[in-house]
């Protein structure tokens, strides 16, 4: 049979080509590395090795942020309570210092001018060195100033009066040596720049610098929330890991496990009772210490002005005065320095009160009743010598002040040295509180961080040893 040719078929259709201003179809988006890392931790975490894993992970970093944070947080409280220790309570009792000096100064100059033509050695000795003493201080406190701080323009401000005062001071001397009134003028004058100047500028000091020491109070006795919550927190997160270890495995202990507990619980510990300790000294070296020195610093000052003032009343003779008004609403005049005294006797017996109720011991109560009594006959003493000048006794007024036996001279000396014993004993009792209170933050930083990183270490093994298992 013949072969039958073959038929054609339709024709292949034309190859489509796309049009000139298609685009090929986008392709799929890449996934963020972040979002490929969450997927494989999901992925591990729906096996018990991978949750292992980051349970191991999670706990080894908690303990270290605790231990980070417990030996920064520590850190700075320590810091804080080395600088009220060693800087900003010596800085304080030393602007302290730099009053006392000043005012001493200007009583000194006062009580010498009294004497005569010719003031005895020991009344110029101490009047130089009050001036040494005092421009000692405040070259201290320039140097542990703050270049543009209020503090260092005050420094600059007494550095410039200083020389000044010092001036007036040995005019008025060669005047009195010659036997010209005018000395007396100028012994006014160096006084009125001490009272007006030269004193509020050093209470100001003074004042800065126990507003440091306060801040620094504020530093070092809060206690480190931050560091105890992560410390709970951790010991939570471990006890966690170790109920659910024993759940599944029926074994009571993982040794690595326990042993982060134990350093996590220690380094706790370490920082509540050592941190407690550490306030209670803080506390006890402030309420016993810094506040009875303030108080007897200002006792002291009250007590030198008054003998500057008692002093110049004799000196001015009644050349200054000052009109008040009396009980009964009426104008009286007084004089104006034996006023001034009378405002300072006041002030010193109400520091005095309070420096009886501060004092916690019989070394500190017992010079401070010693000044208070010294203080009464100073009152009665003081009031005879007045009365004495105002019946036209002059010399035997300037006997009852000035003299030897007898004169307020005698009691005002009685009541600073008590008040010096007094000052004595109290920066005594706040060194040794505000040292224990330092001793007991000692080492809790470091100590902190090293047991941290061996507790993160012995999470990781205890973790590592229940992965094994599963190899």
């Amino acid at each position: 049979m013949p072969a039958v040719p073959p038929q054609p078929g339709p024709p292949a259709p034309a190859p489509q080509t796309p049009p000139p201003d298609s685009a090929p179809d986008p392709a799929p988006a890449r996934r963020t590395a972040f979002a490929e890392g969450f997927d494989q931790v999901r992925a591990a975490a729906t096996t018990e090795p991978g949750r292992l894993r980051i349970i191991g992970a999670a706990l080894a970093l908690l303990v270290v942020l605790f231990g980070a944070v417990t030996a920064w947080q520590t850190n700075d409280r320590a810091t804080a309570a080395d600088d009220v220790l060693n800087k900003s309570q010596p800085l304080s009792s030393a602007a302290a210092d730099i009053y006392l000096y000043l005012a001493d100064a200007n009583t000194t100059a006062s009580s010498g001018f009294l004497v005569g033509g010719q003031e005895s050695a020991d009344s110029r000795d101490r009047y130089e060195k009050d001036i040494a003493r005092a421009a000692a201080g405040l070259v201290k406190a320039a140097s542990n100033s703050d270049p543009d701080s209020p503090a260092a323009k005050t420094v600059a401000e007494l550095n410039t009066l200083l020389p000044e005062y010092k001036g007036l001071v040995e005019q008025a001397r060669t005047y009195n040596r010659q036997g010209f009134p005018v000395g007396g003028a100028y012994l006014r004058y160096a006084n009125e720049k001490m009272q007006e100047e030269m004193l509020p500028k050093a209470q100001n000091l003074y004042t800065s610098e126990n507003q440091r020491l306060r801040a620094d109070y504020a530093d070092a006795t809060p206690y480190p929330w931050a560091a105890i919550g992560l410390g709970v927190l951790a010991l939570a997160g471990l006890a966690w890991a170790q109920h659910r270890n024993y759940r599944r495995t029926n074994r009571v202990l993982n040794h690595g496990l326990v042993a982060a507990t134990a350093t996590a619980t220690v380094v706790l510990l370490w920082l509540v009772v050592g941190h407690t300790v550490a306030r209670a000294g803080l506390e006890d070296s402030y309420d016993h210490g810094v506040r009875s020195l303030n108080v007897l610093h200002d006792a002291r000052i009250a007590s030198l002005k008054a003998r500057g003032n008692e002093n110049l009343t004799l000196v001015a003779r009644g050349a200054e005065t000052v009109v008040k008004k009396n009980a009964q609403g009426e104008d009286v005049t007084y004089d104006a320095y034996d006023y001034d005294f009378g405002k300072d006797m006041d002030t010193l017996s109400k520091g005095l009160a309070e420096a009886s109720k501060l004092a916690d011991d019989s070394s500190g109560a017992e010079p401070v009743t010693a000044a208070q009594g010294n203080m009464k006959v100073w009152k009665e003493r003081h009031a005879a010598a007045r009365k004495q000048d105002d019946y036209g006794n002059y010399e035997e007024a300037l006997k009852r002040v000035i003299g030897g036996k007898g004169a307020t001279g005698e009691c005002f000396d009685s009541v600073d040295h008590n008040l010096q014993l007094a000052l004595d004993h109290e920066d005594s009792e706040f060194q040794q509180s505000a040292a224990d209170g330092l001793d007991a933050m000692t080492g809790l930083s470091v100590g902190a961080a090293v047991l941290a990183v061996l507790g993160a270490a012995g999470a990781v093994l205890g973790i590592g040893r229940r992965l094994s298992e599963y190899r």
